[in-house]
């Protein structure tokens, strides 16, 4: 199956490249950047991730994308849709999910490549809905799905089980978008 490509004005939403290792690594082991995290990944763990979205990818024709400025930067980050494997009432989903090198922050690279990847999703892909979360406290992914047109569903915030119920980071909030009513079909720049 042919692996797509999404671009934005700035974007390149690609499959992923041997060489993304290296920076998917540092990027995933970078406290600041996993500060919503339980824990930042090891080399073993980002590895065993870029491999998944990999196979994802190339089986589906649709799952995480690295992302990469072109001609600016060849890797700073990913962004695309995943099916989380917990278990939670909203579960089986598709969700949106992002991670950013900190260089590429507050630059509104993750709405961007969000919005190709929310389009991508309905329009291409056939989803009716997809799904957001984050740890409550996360109020930057927060202001992401919402500027991507994604609407809270206060009665679908819960607690994730990969963590303890004392930790600040267990409690999350979810965001919905579907297909019949995304407002963001005009918003992509």
């Amino acid at each position: 199956m042919a692996i797509p490509s999404l671009t934005t004005p700035r974007l390149l939403l690609r499959p992923w490249r041997k060489e993304d290792l290296e920076p998917f690594v540092a990027m995933n082991a970078d406290p600041e950047v996993m500060r919503f995290f339980f824990s930042p990944r090891t080399r073993a763990e980002s590895a065993a991730q870029l491999s998944a979205a990999m196979e994802a990818l190339a089986r589906r024709g649709w799952g995480i994308w690295a992302v990469e400025r072109p001609g600016v930067a060849p890797f700073i980050g990913f962004i695309g849709l995943h099916e989380p494997t917990f278990q939670a009432p909203f579960t089986p989903c598709v969700e949106i999910a992002w991670r950013l090198v900190r260089d590429a922050w507050g630059q509104g690279f993750a709405p961007e490549g969000a919005r190709a990847v929310l389009l991508h999703a309905f329009d291409q892909v056939g989803l009716a809905e997809v799904v957001a979360f984050t740890p409550r406290i996360n109020r930057p992914s927060i202001r992401v799905m919402e500027k991507v047109g994604m609407v809270r569903d206060p009665q679908g915030d819960f607690q994730h089980p990969d963590g303890p119920a004392e930790h600040p980071l267990s409690w999350h909030v979810l965001y919905r978008a579907r297909a019949r009513d995304w407002t963001g079909w005009s918003r992509i720049s």
